[in-house]
């Protein structure tokens, strides 16, 4: 089992990342949330995630521990397989996907690509101790003063508007999600247009 891979960070793109480790690139899938986290560096440590299976052997890269915790327990339920997992965590971070399912803010999750109500329903029913149990639901901050996520199909196609443009990702990503929690009902245009008189 390959617990992390640390080394040079060869290639990057939002959804791979390939890690040149003792001679070997590796290719990790990663998250939006890991592609934030390592963007411009050189240096990089994923935890890692092991698919293996008679046809296939991917390798999962995560930036934290967390996240890779998060997403072993959402491929634990039905209906939720790896790649709706990484969408999942690629739609909202850990911490505010711990708040949803803590707050059984199903409405929030089924949000993301791929989730239908029952599967939403399930995450929370089946996820909701497990995650106080293993220590993640930490990330939210004390008192549930957490704000609620913003939604992510919003988010996802400004970021995607302001990277076409020539924006960095994770800038783009803070300004948008800032702006999106000031003005929640605002259209996909709006943001953007909000977002370039705000990114430096």
């Amino acid at each position: 089992m390959i617990e992390y891979i640390k080394g040079e960070l060869a290639e990057l793109t939002p959804a791979m990342a390939t890690v040149e480790a003792c001679g070997v690139g590796y290719g990790l899938n990663i998250s939006l949330n890991t592609y934030s986290a390592i963007q411009g560096k050189k240096a990089v440590k994923l935890y890692v995630y092991e698919v293996i299976r008679e046809d296939t052997h991917l390798l999962y890269g995560f930036a934290g521990k967390k996240e890779r915790e998060m997403f072993e327990l959402l491929i634990t339920v039905q209906g939720v397989g790896v790649n709706t997992a990484r969408m999942m965590l690629s739609a909202m971070s850990t911490a505010e996907l711990c708040n949803c399912i803590s707050t059984g803010n199903e409405r929030m999750i089924k949000t993301v690509k791929g989730i239908g109500l029952k599967t939403a329903q399930r995450i929370i029913v089946d996820l909701r101790d497990k995650i106080v149990a293993l220590g993640i639901a930490d990330e939210i901050p004390a008192g549930g003063s957490m704000e609620p996520p913003v939604d992510s199909q919003v988010k996802d196609e400004a970021v995607g508007a302001l990277t076409m443009l020539g924006f960095a990702p994770a800038p783009s990503q803070k300004v948008v999600v800032e702006l999106m929690r000031e003005h929640p009902d605002a259209p996909v245009e709006q943001v953007v247009k909000m977002a370039l008189k705000l990114i430096k």
